[in-house]
C-alpha cells in the first residue's frame, strides 16, 4: 500500500518482540479486574442501543408521545456525558474499588427501576441516574487497563475493552428486538442483572481496597466540573433535541447552544491556567494522542451514525421490526468476536499505524458498499457491508487505542481515559444530530427534483397512473374518480420513498467522506511501540 506519510512509508515491519521480562507478568486477580471492568463498559453502552431498539414499546408503556418520549434515551446520555470527564477523580477521592462497586449497585438497581416505572416523569428520573451509574464504568473500564496492566499488556486489555466499545453498539439492536419481542419491553432492562452480578463479584475479588483521598475535595476543580457539566450537558440535549425542535427555529435550543459554548471555552480556558486542572487537556498537542482522538470523534461518529440510520433505513422503508433489524446488524457485531482477540498477536508482528490505516481504508469501503440504496435492498444486501465494517471497526478500535496510550504517564491515565471515550461518544451524538438534519434536508431536496419531472401530463406518468387506477378498481373501487385519487395519491407515496430512499443513500456518502478525515488524521502519526504497550517519553 502507498502511504502518504513517508515516515509511515520507510517504517519496516515490526519484528516479533522478545518474551515478556518478570516484571510484566500480571496477576489473575488484575485480568480478572480488567474483564469485570470491561463488562461494566459493555453493559453501559448496550443500554444505549438496547433501549433505543424498543423506544417506541415503552412510550406506548408508559403514555409517552413521540416527542415526549425521546428524553428517555436524552436523559440517560446526557447523564452519562457528563460524568465521564470526572469519573477519574471521584475515583481518586473515593478509591476505585468504592467508587466502582457502589456505581455497579446504583446501576443495577435503577435498570431494576426502569422496569417498574409507570410514567414519563419516573422514567426520565430513572434513567438519568442510570446514566450516572453507567458513565462511570465506561472510562474507569480503560483507566483499569492503563493503570493495572504494565505497558507490554496493554494490547491484549485494549482488546478486551474493544469488545465493550464496538460490540455492544452491534449486539444492542439484537438483544432488544428479541427481548421486547419475547418477553415485553421491562425485559430489556433487566437482561442488564446476571452480567451486572457476575461483574460485581469480580470486581468485588479482584480490587483491593485502597486509602480514599477526601482531601482531594478541598482541592476540587470545583469551577472546572461545574463548567463541563453544563457545557456537556447543555450541549448533548442539543445534539439529541435539536432536529425535533427545528434547531435554531427553537429558543429553547438557541439558549443551550450559547450556555454550551460559553461554559466548554470557559471548561477550557480554566484547565489551560489550572495547575491541577480535572483534566489534563495538553494531552491533545501530543501528536499521537491529539490525532488518535480526532481519528477516534470520525469513528464514533460513523459506528453510531450507521447505527442509527440502517435501522431506521430498515423500518421505515422495508418495513422490518425490531427483531428483524437486530438479525441484520448482528453481522457487524458477531465476527468481530472472532477478529479482535487476534489483534495482539498481530500488533507484535504488523506496525499498528498500518492496521489502523488499512482499517479506516476498509471502514470507508464497507460503508460505500451500502450506498446503491433501492426498494430492493433489505437485509441480505447489507451482510457484505457489515462485515467488511465489522473488520474495519475491529482493525481500527484496538490498534488506534493502543497509539494514543502509548507514552501516557500513570498520573494522566483518567485524563486520558476521559477524553478518549469522551470524544467518541460526543463523535456518536454528533453524528446522529448531522445526519438527522443531512438527512431531512436531502429528503425535501430529492423530492424536489422527483416532483418537477413528474408531471401529469406527461405521457409516462398518464400511463402509470391509468395502471394504477385500473389496479384499484380491480380491487373494488367502483368510483372511477376515487380510484384515479387513490393512484394519484400512490404515485405522490412513491416519489416519496424513492426521495427517502436517496436521502438515506447520500448519510452514507457523507459517513464515507467524513472516514476520509479520519484517515488522514492517522497517516500522520509518529511510530510507536504501541503493539507493546511502551511509547516515547514525553
Amino acid at each position: 500500500m502507498s502511504l502518504a506519510n513517508p515516515a509511515l512509508a520507510s517504517s519496516p515491519a515490526v519484528a516479533p518482540r522478545p518474551a515478556a521480562p518478570a516484571e510484566d507478568a500480571v496477576s489473575v486477580k488484575t485480568w480478572v479486574a480488567v474483564v469485570g471492568a470491561a463488562l461494566g463498559a459493555f453493559l453501559a453502552i448496550l443500554n444505549i442501543q438496547i433501549v433505543s431498539s424498543s423506544l417506541s414499546d415503552i412510550q406506548g408503556a408508559i403514555g409517552a408521545g413521540v416527542d415526549e418520549g425521546g428524553w428517555i434515551t436524552t436523559a440517560y446520555l446526557v447523564a452519562e456525558i457528563i460524568v465521564i470527564p470526572i469519573s477519574g477523580w471521584l475515583a481518586r477521592v473515593f478509591s476505585m474499588r468504592t467508587y466502582l462497586l457502589t456505581n455497579t449497585v446504583l446501576f443495577l438497581v435503577m435498570s431494576v427501576a426502569c422496569a417498574f416505572t409507570t410514567n414519563l416523569s419516573q422514567m426520565i428520573v430513572v434513567r438519568a441516574l442510570q446514566g450516572f451509574a453507567g458513565g462511570v464504568l465506561i472510562p474507569l473500564a480503560f483507566s483499569i487497563i492503563m493503570t493495572r496492566l504494565p505497558p507490554s499488556k496493554h494490547a491484549i486489555g485494549l482488546s478486551i475493552y474493544s469488545i465493550s466499545a464496538i460490540f455492544a453498539p452491534s449486539i444492542g439492536p439484537v438483544i432488544g428486538g428479541w427481548c421486547n419481542e419475547t418477553f415485553g419491553w421491562q425485559s430489556i432492562f433487566l437482561v442488564n442483572l446476571l452480567p451486572g452480578a457476575v461483574m460485581f463479584a469480580m470486581l468485588w475479588f479482584s480490587l483491593d481496597p485502597e486509602p480514599r483521598q477526601f482531601d482531594l475535595l478541598k482541592r476540587g476543580d470545583w469551577l472546572g466540573i461545574a463548567t463541563i457539566a453544563i457545557g456537556l450537558g447543555a450541549l448533548e440535549t442539543v445534539l439529541e433535541e435539536g432536529e425535533k425542535d427545528d434547531w435554531f427555529g427553537s429558543a429553547f435550543i438557541v439558549r443551550l447552544t450559547v450556555v454550551a459554548a460559553v461554559s466548554l471555552a470557559a471548561f477550557t480556558v480554566v484547565q489551560l491556567v489550572r495547575k491541577a486542572p480535572l483534566l489534563h487537556l495538553r494531552l491533545l498537542a501530543r501528536r499521537n494522542f491529539g490525532l488518535s482522538t480526532i481519528a477516534n470523534f470520525f469513528f464514533g461518529f460513523s459506528m453510531y451514525g450507521w447505527i442509527y440510520i440502517v435501522p431506521l433505513y430498515l423500518a421505515r422503508i422495508q418495513g422490518y421490526n425490531a427483531e428483524q433489524i437486530g438479525t441484520v446488524l448482528i453481522w457487524i457485531g458477531l465476527p468481530q468476536l472472532v477478529i479482535l482477540p487476534l489483534l495482539p498477536k498481530i500488533m507484535q508482528y504488523v506496525d499498528p499505524r498500518r492496521l489502523v490505516v488499512a482499517g479506516y481504508a476498509l471502514f470507508i469501503a464497507g460503508s460505500l458498499l451500502a450506498t446503491n440504496l433501492s426498494g430492493d435492498f433489505s437485509g441480505p444486501q447489507f451482510i457484505w457491508s457489515s462485515l467488511v465494517r465489522a473488520l474495519a471497526q475491529s482493525m481500527v478500535m484496538t490498534p488506534l487505542s493502543a497509539i494514543a496510550v502509548a507514552g501516557i504517564e500513570r498520573k494522566h491515565a483518567g485524563s486520558a481515559s476521559a477524553l478518549f471515550n469522551m470524544i467518541r461518544n460526543l463523535g456518536g451524538a454528533i453524528g446522529i444530530a448531522v445526519l438527522q438534519t443531512v438527512m431531512t434536508a436531502r429528503e425535501h431536496f430529492h423530492s424536489d427534483v422527483l416532483t418537477a419531472q413528474v408531471s401529469l401530463l406527461g405521457p409516462a406518468t398518464r400511463a402509470r397512473l391509468a395502471g394504477l387506477t385500473h389496479m384499484f378498481m380491480v380491487r373494488g373501487v367502483s368510483d372511477p374518480d376515487l380510484a384515479r385519487h387513490k393512484a394519484i395519491v400512490a404515485a405522490g407515496q412513491a416519489v416519496r420513498r424513492q426521495a427517502s430512499i436517496m436521502a438515506y443513500s447520500d448519510t452514507i456518502i457523507l459517513q464515507s467522506a467524513l472516514l476520509g478525515l479520519a484517515l488522514l488524521a492517522v497517516l500522520f502519526l509518529k511510530r510507536s511501540n504501541a503493539s507493546s504497550g511502551g511509547g516515547e517519553a514525553h
